[in-house]
């Protein structure tokens, strides 16, 4: 008897629906086809020791399993679900009408129970796309698929909880998660908070910048300076997600297999800072079989490098296409995936090997020319993504004892998201800009144009301080942000002149 069950394969951050068809004959022997991976072809023994752990019959017949569409690659063993479910019902050990109106799929332990799975979310969007009713999904995975309305999932434990839902003996409730509800109580939630920080008035100042404009931000200073902690309350003050970006941030995640049971929906943005021991691939992404990186994991929030001159230079430079495209593909022999990473680059990094060049207090002891060699392990064309550079001094001890309340983070928040509202209205027209740093050439000298004062202060910055031709539309760009924070249509004078501090490191000075 041929029946059909239906499961999904994720490719990217999306599903493709996988067609499971199972006859059983009279004959002998298993046939697992459809290009399946050794996982995918491993279920038969996981099935049939379900089967007699649960009370029913491996068929001592030919079983052929066919995966369609057969040249797609179908990986994992969330497949154990639908194939010991089709072959139950080809054998008529179990009588069913309702086994096509559903999506199934999950990881079969020996005893019969339901292991989670990775990509629940996006595979759920699949099943509604088709017309599914519903979706059967291990319970850890439950709130995350629940999240798409419209659709029906049903958490499960068990083998047997699947069957006797399918065959009408045990009636399943369908899990229900609030959406909306749930993203506006999590969005605004945060252990730490910008009012945290004593002191470094001045790097809080940058760090407002950069999220007003999307720029990147490279930190310098000495140990302990605080630019991890800095680094780490950037989210904060970044935009709320909108629910359509918590979705796709929440895909990748779920592909990834990130996600906690008790996640429904990711509403903070982001925030990842792998080891600077991390591998190339484990930073864009990729592998045998092909898993979103970091620099995936970190759409829509906050890529954190710390230390940045210890990273491998293979891993740094893979970071610039994605760093202007916004997305990676991912290319193989038979295929290619595309991730999105849409994220703000945020490093630090000691001024010298020592860690106390420039220090007020601290000699550095570092030879000559050992400052400028550490700079040069980051390149040029890396450094030329970076709008903002500003370097981190120590607290001094007055201010750390101090008391007096400092601003918080949904004080700066509220000044970024009029900043942004700006931009938003300025690039509505432009397909793919976004945030003043997303400008090109062309848009600067229509957008960033600064008065003639504006432009005499940059003239003279350039020449007095002989900063690098790099530096120009860095200013510019940085400059529109600082005009836009204060509600200013014009660039003017003091914003150029605050923009022009932000490039600490294109000064031939630096590190001499």
């Amino acid at each position: 008897m041929l029946i059909k069950t239906f499961g999904a394969a994720v490719t990217g951050i999306d599903a493709i629906t996988i067609t499971i068809e199972v006859n059983v004959t009279r004959g002998i022997k298993f046939f697992l086809v459809g290009l399946p991976d050794n996982a995918v072809k491993e279920s038969q023994q996981r099935i049939e020791s379900v089967f007699k752990e649960t009370g029913f019959k491996w068929p001592g017949k030919r079983i052929v399993v066919n995966m369609a569409p057969a040249d797609t690659r179908k990986e994992g063993s969330a497949y154990d679900l639908p194939i010991a479910v089709g072959i139950l019902a080809a054998d008529e050990q179990i009588k069913s009408s309702r086994i096509g109106e559903y999506m199934m799929m999950g990881e079969l332990s020996l005893d019969g129970s339901v292991h989670p799975i990775k990509g629940a979310l996006p595979i759920a969007i699949k099943a509604k796309a088709d017309g599914f009713k519903g979706f059967i999904v291990p319970r850890a995975n439950a709130r995350e698929a629940a999240v798409v309305k419209g659709l029906e999932v049903y958490g499960v434990d068990s083998f047997n909880e699947v069957v006797d839902f399918l065959t009408g003996n045990n009636p399943l409730h369908a899990e229900v998660v609030d959406t909306n509800a749930e993203f506006l109580r999590e969005q605004a939630r945060s252990d730490i908070d910008f009012a945290d920080v004593k002191g470094q008035d001045t790097v809080k100042r940058a760090l407002e910048v950069a999220a007003a404009g999307g720029h990147n931000v490279l930190m310098v200073g000495p140990p302990g300076a605080g630019k991890s902690m800095l680094a780490k309350r950037l989210p904060t003050i970044l935009p709320p997600l909108s629910l359509d970006e918590a979705l796709e941030t929440t895909k990748i995640h779920s592909v990834a297999g990130k996600l906690g049971g008790h996640i429904s929906l990711l509403t903070r943005r982001p925030f990842r800072s792998p080891h600077h021991s991390v591998s190339d691939v484990a930073l864009v992404g990729g592998g045998s079989y092909p898993q979103p990186g970091e620099i995936s994991l970190a759409h829509n929030g906050v890529l954190f490098l710390d230390e940045l001159p210890e990273f491998k230079r293979s891993v740094l430079e893979v970071m610039r296409q994605p760093l202007e495209d916004r997305t990676i593909s991912i290319s193989r022999a038979r295929f290619s995936v595309n991730y999105p990473a849409s994220f703000m680059l945020v490093a630090s990094m000691n001024p010298c090997p020592c860690g106390y060049y420039n220090h007020p207090e601290k000699k550095c002891v570092c030879s000559p020319g050992v400052v400028q060699k550490y700079l040069s392990r980051i390149s040029g064309p890396l450094l030329d993504r970076i709008d903002i550079h500003i370097e981190v001094v120590p607290v001094p001890f007055d201010k750390l004892t101090n008391q007096q309340p400092t601003e918080t983070s949904h004080a700066i928040r509220e000044r970024v998201i009029k900043a942004r509202a700006i931009q938003t209205e300025r690039f509505k027209k432009i397909k793919n800009v976004y945030c003043n740093a997303q400008m090109n050439s062309r848009l600067l000298a229509k957008y960033a144009t600064p008065d003639k004062n504006g432009q005499a202060i940059l003239k003279n910055a350039m020449e007095k301080l002989d900063l690098s031709a790099r530096a120009y539309d860095r200013i510019l760009k940085v400059s529109r942000t600082i005009a836009d924070l204060e509600g200013a249509q014009n660039i003017e004078a003091h914003h150029v002149a605050e923009a022009v501090q932000y490039r600490n490191l294109d000064r031939a000075s630096w590190g001499g």
